[in-house]
C-alpha cells in the first residue's frame, strides 16, 4: 500500500492531484492525521567525500518535525523538519567544531537548518518524491527527496507509527558552504557534492 497514493499509469512522476479519481483505500485513509517525528528512532545523516579517497559520514542528533498525512487527498500531505546545527556529529570532536565554525555552518549565527515540503509525487510502488525548500545559513533553495514508505504499525505502547527512508544529493556550495583546501596531489579536501539520508519514524499525535 502506498502512502501518498497509487502510481499514475500515464506518468510516474506527475503530481498526484493530476491523477484520475480513484476509490480511497480504507487502509490509506486510516493514516490521515498529524505525526510527530520521534528523534530517538530517527536519523538525519550525510555522507561527503574526503581527500578524494574516502567518505566521511555524520548526522544531526537534535532535530524535530511533523508529518501531515491526508489519506483521502494524498497530494495535500506535507512534512516539516528542523535541525539544530550544533548537534552535528561525525565521531571526531575537532572536525565537528570545524563544521560548527564560520568556515562551514556558522552554527552560532545560523543555528537551524530546515526543510518544508511543497508537494509529493508518486514514482511507483512505495517510492515517492517529496519536493520542498531546504534552508541553510538563511539561504533557501529547492530540494527533492526520494522516499520509500516503510509501512505503519502500532508499537507496544499503543502509538501508531509510520516509517520512511529517503535520500537526496546537494551541492553544498549552493547554500554558501564553500570552504575547502587544495591537496598536493590534486583535487580538494572536501567534495562539493553531499548525500543526505533520512530514516524517519513518526508517531501519530492527532
Amino acid at each position: 500500500m502506498g502512502l501518498f497514493g497509487r502510481k499514475n499509469s500515464d506518468s510516474s512522476t506527475a503530481p498526484l492531484d493530476s491523477a484520475a479519481p480513484t476509490a480511497v483505500d480504507p487502509a490509506l485513509a486510516a493514516l490521515t492525521g498529524t505525526y510527530t517525528i520521534d528523534p530517538a528512532h530517527s536519523s538525519i545523516g550525510f555522507t561527503v567525500r574526503h581527500a578524494m579517497v574516502t567518505n566521511v559520514r555524520g548526522s544531526f542528533t537534535d532535530h524535530e518535525g511533523t508529518l501531515t498525512l491526508d489519506g483521502t487527498n494524498p497530494a495535500a500531505s506535507a512534512a516539516t523538519i528542523v535541525v539544530k546545527i550544533a548537534s552535528v556529529d561525525t565521531g571526531m570532536a575537532d572536525r565537528d567544531a570545524h563544521l560548527r565554525s564560520p568556515d562551514f555552518f556558522d552554527a552560532e549565527q545560523f543555528p537551524l537548518m530546515s526543510f518544508r515540503s511543497t508537494e509529493a509525487r508518486a514514482l511507483g510502488g512505495d517510492t515517492y518524491r517529496l519536493v520542498g525548500d531546504l534552508t541553510i545559513k538563511d539561504v533557501t533553495r529547492p530540494l527533492s527527496i526520494d522516499l520509500e514508505f516503510q509501512g505503519s504499525a502500532t508499537d507496544p505502547y499503543g502509538n501508531q507509527r509510520v516509517g520512511f527512508e529517503g535520500s537526496a544529493e546537494i551541492l553544498r556550495s549552493d547554500w554558501g558552504l564553500t570552504w575547502n583546501a587544495a591537496l598536493e596531489t590534486g583535487g580538494v579536501m572536501v567534495s562539493d557534492k553531499v548525500k543526505l539520508t533520512f530514516d524517519i519514524s513518526a508517531i501519530k499525535s492527532a
